[in-house]
């Protein structure tokens, strides 16, 4: 039995979960914004005491890791690292991506021919996306992509592509193909991480507690332009 805390931070939504064999027991969210310096860790303690009273015993943190907000970023990953010190288990870490999208695969009608693109939003008509398929290969890899008309043109035109995800809301305009479809009100939450956690604690996926770095800081910060950070 693999008891998780999951931790969301990457956009203007903080929240937790707390997962045993990738079903969720309890969750928080709040979706109030530039809160979760102080927010992020009450809802850590209301977690793990919600753990400690039916004596569940932490096997492992995992944290959202980018691409997303910077200072969002650091400090959820600063808090499950601390945890993961503290108590002496491992740190998993799920690209923010792929926590977007679990939604949508598992709750939308999609063709078995779709790909779907998480779009997290970068200012102006920039944003972070990833396009992937139905099983999770990744058909397009993780990108800073400044949007126009034709973005996506050559994977819309062999079929539909749904875009999710605060940075798709600007794309509508501009992104008008036939086979784009966007899907409304997807945020990346804690509560969408535990199946994907608990794949990872079976197949012992787990990072380096002391150099693990977030995705957006290790591969963005280095390659991507200033007025994108």
């Amino acid at each position: 039995m693999a008891v998780i805390l999951n931790i969301e931070t990457s956009t203007s939504v903080c929240s937790t979960a707390l997962s045993v064999d990738g079903e969720i027991e309890f969750h928080l969210e709040d979706y109030k914004g530039q809160s979760h310096a102080t927010q992020l860790g009450v809802f850590v303690d209301q977690t793990m005491k919600y753990a400690e009273d039916r004596k569940l015993k932490l096997d492992a943190v995992a944290v959202s890791c980018g691409p997303g907000s910077y200072t969002g970023l650091r400090i959820g990953v600063s808090m499950a690292k601390g945890i993961c010190f503290g108590q002496g288990i491992p740190l998993i870490a799920i690209p923010t991506h792929k926590v977007m999208s679990v939604i949508p695969l598992l709750y939308n009608d999609l063709p078995d021919n779709a790909l779907i693109c998480p779009m997290i939003d970068a200012r102006r008509m920039e944003v972070y996306s990833t396009v992937y398929d139905k099983a999770f290969n990744i058909v397009k890899e993780t990108s800073a992509e400044i949007i126009t008309e034709d973005s996506y043109k050559e994977l819309l035109d062999k079929g539909p592509v749904y875009f999710f995800g605060d940075g798709a809301e600007k794309c509508k305009e501009t992104i008008k193909h036939e086979n784009a479809h966007f899907i409304s009100n997807i945020n990346p939450l804690a509560k969408s991480m535990p199946l994907l956690a608990e794949k990872a604690f079976m197949n012992g996926e787990f990072q380096d507690v002391a150099y693990f770095e977030p995705f957006y800081l290790k591969e963005f910060v280095a390659s991507t332009p200033k007025k994108l950070l």
